[in-house]
């Protein structure tokens, strides 16, 4: 996938994913891997920019498997936040597939 399409897009994917359910880093990487190829270098920095912004709130819970885990949960600014992006992308999806579709019908 080109670079800059997933630098884009995923912003979007980790604060749609928060939005469903609290999930701590890790987590986050495996559902976001899912849709596009990242790893913690690009999902960390992302976090603590969003935390830092006010989009995320974290807390410590406790895990079975080794040490608590820091939870990212979505701010009222957060999913203000998603909110807009989400329709920009829309907005944006539907003005290229609509480019694409014209140039298509006329070659």
């Amino acid at each position: 996938m080109n670079p800059q399409f997933k630098k884009g897009v995923l912003e979007l994917i980790v604060l749609e994913s928060v939005h469903k359910k609290d999930m701590y880093g890790y987590e986050l990487v495996e559902e976001v891997s899912e849709v596009i190829d990242v790893n913690e270098g690009t999902i960390y920095p992302l976090l603590k920019r969003l935390t830092n912004e006010h989009y995320f709130e974290t807390y410590l819970r406790e895990s079975s498997e080794g040490p608590p885990r820091k939870y990212y949960h979505l701010t009222a600014a957060g999913i203000l936040y998603r909110d807009s992006l989400a329709k920009e992308w829309e907005e944006f999806q539907t003005r290229v597939n609509r480019f694409l579709k014209e140039r298509k019908k006329n070659e």
